[in-house]
């Protein structure tokens, strides 16, 4: 199986004025139905063949999708999201475009990282998603998404994007033929005033994907930030692939509809972070689980010069106490 670079976020959940307008509209659908639509929604992901079809055959499969898939995007996108934060500083983002924004699960990750942000964009092609989005903002009493720019529009047609200071493209490219999200990804950049952020599934095919797009980027004149901590080639062989974990708080609901026993569960993603102006790097980021041990911490480190083993002893005091606290996935500067 190969090396599986993993991390770990602090535990997350959607903001509570989404969580409080997702319970109320679940409120009015019965349990029963919301069960069934989240088992078909299963088996229809498992058996579609094409991305040319919508999956959602009714507004409560669509209901039963926002209720077991946005608590785990949001958690992976406000992470990837949080550490570009930190690596840019300065930067105040105003405007956002959501590519593939289903009920804009993204935005509302955006909202709560940035608070300067004021002029969001979104392309849907499902128009049922579009009304569920506008619904969940409006009785969230979010403005800033309840006045979004909402448009029904196909990736894969348009032949150009809306510009904005930041663009999103979260789980959208991998659900596409290779030759649609080539297109997608590179007018994506074009459109991106300052950052270009790519989440994908933290699967073998989903960072495959993000290895093809990292290089195309890095060709363009892309600054990469994270999470990688240099432009070289991937040091990782090509059965091993880079991919980090946020944790995220399950409801009773979700618990109920996913069968799951545990009250949270791990979303599994993979993520570019690329600029059109140079941006602070992590000088090294932490790749596995760091193995701690009474007098040592060993950590997993992609750095500069490739992969390689830091092994910190308790004899060097202040290095020590940081090692002690890092996790999957932190820069190690």
């Amino acid at each position: 199986m190969g090396l599986r670079s993993r991390a770990r976020f602090s535990d997350m959940q959607l903001p509570p004025n989404l969580r409080q307008a997702l319970a109320q509209a679940t409120a009015q659908v019965p349990l029963a139905a919301l069960s069934d639509a989240a088992q078909d929604l299963s088996q229809r992901y498992r058996a579609q063949t094409s991305s040319s079809a919508s999956i959602f055959p009714s507004d409560v499969h669509r209901l039963a999708y926002a209720t077991v898939r946005m608590p785990a995007t949001f958690a992976a996108v406000r992470a990837v999201l949080a550490e570009m934060a930190r690596l840019m500083t300065a930067q105040q983002i105003e405007s956002v475009l959501d590519l593939g924004a289903g009920p804009g699960t993204a935005a509302w990750a955006a909202c709560d990282v940035f608070p300067a942000l004021q002029e969001i964009t979104l392309l849907e092609r499902d128009h049922g998603l579009i009304t569920l989005g506008k619904r969940l903002a409006q009785e969230a009493a979010e403005s800033r998404l309840s006045n979004a720019n909402w448009h029904k529009a196909d990736l894969r047609t348009q032949t150009a994007f809306p510009t904005a200071d930041l663009v999103l493209c979260s789980y959208a490219l991998g659900e596409l033929s290779g030759d649609a999200a080539r297109q997608v990804w590179q007018l994506a950049w074009q459109a991106a005033r300052h950052t270009l952020v790519i989440v994908e599934p933290g699967t073998m095919k989903g960072f495959a994907l993000l290895r093809t797009v990292r290089q195309a980027l890095i060709a363009a004149g892309g600054y990469l930030c994270a999470p990688c901590p240099h432009t070289a080639e991937c040091p990782l062989s090509a059965e091993e692939w880079c991919h980090f974990a946020a944790r995220v708080e399950r409801t009773a609901l979700h618990r109920r509809l996913k069968a799951g026993a545990l009250g949270h569960e791990d979303e599994k993603f993979s993520y570019l972070v690329f600029s059109k102006q140079p941006l602070a790097q992590a000088k090294n980021r932490v790749l596995r689980h760091p193995q701690r041990r009474p007098n040592f911490v060993q950590l997993q480190l992609c750095t500069e010069h490739g992969l390689e083993t830091l092994s910190v002893t308790h004899k060097d005091k202040e290095i020590w106490k940081r090692a002690r606290k890092i996790d999957w996935g932190a820069a190690w500067e």
